[in-house]
C-alpha cells in the first residue's frame, strides 16, 4: 500500500506505533506532578526506544539502552527521588492563566515551523536501509577502539573522576 509515495510496511507501522507511544510517555514525564510517575514514564520511554532499536535490527543498541538507561540511570533517579522524599509540588493559583496558553501556542508554532522544514524532505523519499552489520558488537567495538579511542578514554577518565569524587564526598559526611 502506498501513501503519498511512501510504501506502508509492517516495520513502518510498528515504528509509527512506537513513536506515538514514545511521544505520549515523554509528555507524561513533564506533565505529571508526582516525580515517581514522571520517572516511571521515563522508564517506559526508555523501553520503547529500545524496542525501536530492536525493530531496526540494532540489538546491541537496544540491549545497551535497557541495561544502561533503564537499568542504571533510572534506578539512580528513583533512589534520589525516594531519598529526598519528594512529593507533588504545591501548586500556586494565578489569576490569569495566559502563560499556559502562550506556551501552548508557541510550542505548536515551533512544531509547525520545524514540520514545514522537515516534511518536504520525506515526501517521495525512499526507505532507508541499514548498512550490513549495523549495530553488531564487532562493528561497534572496532569503531570505539579505532576511530573513537580518544573520546572513549576521555569518558572513562571522566567517569573515574566522578566515582572517586562521590566516594570522597560520602566519606566526608560519615
Amino acid at each position: 500500500m502506498n501513501l503519498g509515495g511512501v510504501e506502508i510496511t509492517p516495520n513502518l507501522l510498528l515504528f509509527g506505533a512506537l513513536a506515538g507511544a514514545i511521544v505520549l510517555c515523554a509528555i507524561g514525564v513533564v506533565a505529571f506532578n508526582n516525580p515517581i510517575r514522571s520517572a516511571l514514564c521515563l522508564v517506559v520511554n526508555f523501553f520503547l526506544l529500545a524496542f525501536v532499536y530492536f525493530s531496526l535490527n540494532a540489538e546491541t543498541l537496544g540491549v545497551t539502552q535497557i541495561v544502561v538507561y533503564t537499568g542504571a540511570i533510572m534506578v539512580l533517579f528513583l533512589f534520589v527521588i525516594m531519598l529526598l522524599n519528594l512529593g507533588a509540588p504545591v501548586v500556586l493559583k494565578e489569576k490569569a492563566d495566559w502563560k499556559k496558553a502562550a506556551g501552548a501556542i508557541l510550542g505548536l508554532g515551533l512544531f509547525a515551523v520545524v514540520g514545514s522544514q522537515v516534511l518536504p524532505h520525506f515526501i517521495g523519499a525512499t526507505q532507508p536501509h541499514a548498512m550490513e552489520g549495523f549495530g553488531a558488537p564487532p562493528v561497534i567495538g572496532r569503531a570505539l577502539f579505532t576511530d573513537y579511542i580518544f573520546p572513549f578514554e576521555a569518558v572513562s577518565i571522566l567517569l573515574l573522576v566522578g566515582i572517586v569524587g562521590s566516594i570522597l564526598l560520602a566519606k566526608r559526611r560519615v
